[in-house]
């Protein structure tokens, strides 16, 4: 008998065992690129990655927000986890700040990390959107920009930031600074942007906030190049303070993202004699205070947070301070970016319960599109809505003398059609 030829049954088993062999791997394959299975969720375990703006050129980052996921997904895991499921968080890729890189480090994540999910993503230029949304991955995270809303993978903490004309636009922060100043009427208000994405959206938006709050607008401008502050800052100082018929506004707005914008213009306008409220996204940050220049620049400026400061005494904000403490250690920096990724992995973590133990990322989208949760911490959000609509939350907190104080509580507000 010639042993190297099988006889023909055996020869006919191993044939049909590769044809099922095979069969099985397209269809592993075809369900890891369409993004509709389970990848990522084991019996004992969910694996989620982030994408966030760790470094850039204009020394803007939202790093922080890495340190505030793992905190949230840390007491999630001492907890028991969700349905049994413990949380592997692999950590945050940097996008620079640079759209291809984010789409490349979407990729990354999907294909070569195998999550479930990007948890959380904070980076005001991503460039991952469109892939993610082809490929059926949730992502969660602080939406600043337009590539966020109305994708069915897409879920912002605080709802849609960049609302298309005729949807719900937030009306929070021209009512806090409202309120900071015993009312809008008479006063009017300058926005500032870059030429980015986000920021130039973003005076749509803020000019309707302030606008339905009761302010008059002077002006807005999205003139500054988004990767590099100008050397000379006098051409837009000058358009600023005649901007009010030949005075300088009562309020100005920036949307700019980066620390060297923000001490750049801030000194500027206050050597040229501006004595009006400044408010912004990002100087609420500890680490302007490690820098006397960036300090003095930022001195009185309002910036406006999301969820409620952790200067207040509220059990939500004690808690979530602990977490960061302890995820972190002694070297753990309180700042907007930890705490926006705290909130989203919470909101995360709440869908996955939802979603419930046969977990499939079908299941968390159909969980995700009828969800609805609130916590003083930062506010609420609720889906579809949060699709097309923020979540009209947000505070005030004043940095004044080296030290940062809560202006304006967290609350809540109603929307307005942009």
């Amino acid at each position: 008998m010639n042993t190297s030829t099988p006889p023909r049954g055996i020869a006919l088993a191993a044939v049909a065992t590769a044809a099922l062999t095979l069969a099985g791997a397209c269809a592993t394959s075809n369900e890891s690129s369409s993004g509709g299975g389970s990848g990522g969720v084991s019996d004992d375990s969910i694996k989620v990655g982030g994408v966030l703006t760790e470094t850039s050129a204009t020394g803007y980052s939202t790093g922080g927000a890495e340190l505030g996921a793992k905190a949230r997904f840390d007491r999630a895991n001492a907890e028991g986890g969700v349905h049994g499921r413990k949380i592997e968080f692999v950590g945050a890729e940097d996008d620079g700040m640079t759209p291809d890189k984010g789409a490349a480090a979407a990729k990354k994540l999907v294909q070569k990390e195998k999550v479930f999910a990007l948890v959380p993503v904070s980076a005001p230029q991503f460039g991952g959107a469109e892939f993610l949304e082809q490929q059926k991955v949730p992502w969660l995270g602080w939406a600043t920009g337009p590539f966020w809303c109305g994708k069915r993978s897409a879920f912002g903490f605080n709802g849609c930031l960049a609302p298309k004309p005729g949807q719900q636009t937030q009306t929070w922060w021209g009512n806090q600074v409202a309120a900071q100043l015993g009312g809008a009427k008479g006063k009017k208000v300058w926005i500032q942007a870059t030429d980015s994405t986000a920021s130039k959206y973003a005076t749509q938006t803020m000019s309707k906030s302030f606008t339905a709050a009761g302010f008059s607008l002077a002006g807005t401008s999205a003139a500054l190049p988004a990767q590099s502050p100008p050397q000379d800052w006098s051409p837009y100082v000058n358009k600023i303070m005649k901007s009010a018929g030949g005075k300088a506004p009562d309020v100005l707005v920036s949307t700019m993202a980066g620390g060297k914008f923000a001490t750049g213009l801030y000194t500027a306008l206050k050597k040229a004699g501006f004595k009006g409220l400044i408010t912004d996204a990002t100087s609420y940050d500890p680490h302007v205070l490690r820098d006397p220049q960036t300090a003095r620049a930022l001195d009185g400026v309002y910036a406006a947070p999301q969820f409620e400061p952790y200067e207040s005494d509220l059990p939500e904000v004690r808690t979530m301070k602990a977490d960061l403490q302890k995820a972190g250690g002694a070297s753990a920096v309180l700042d907007q970016h930890a705490a926006t990724g705290y909130w989203s992995a919470d909101v995360f973590l709440k869908m996955v319960e939802k979603a419930g133990e046969d977990l499939t990322r079908e299941s968390f989208l159909k969980a995700a599109e009828a969800f609805a949760y609130e916590n003083k911490g930062f506010g609420r959000i609720a889906f579809p809505s949060g699709k097309t609509a923020s979540n009209g939350c947000g505070s005030l907190v004043r940095l004044e003398r080296g030290a940062f104080t809560v202006a304006q509580h967290l609350k809540c507000f109603d929307n307005t059609t942009l």
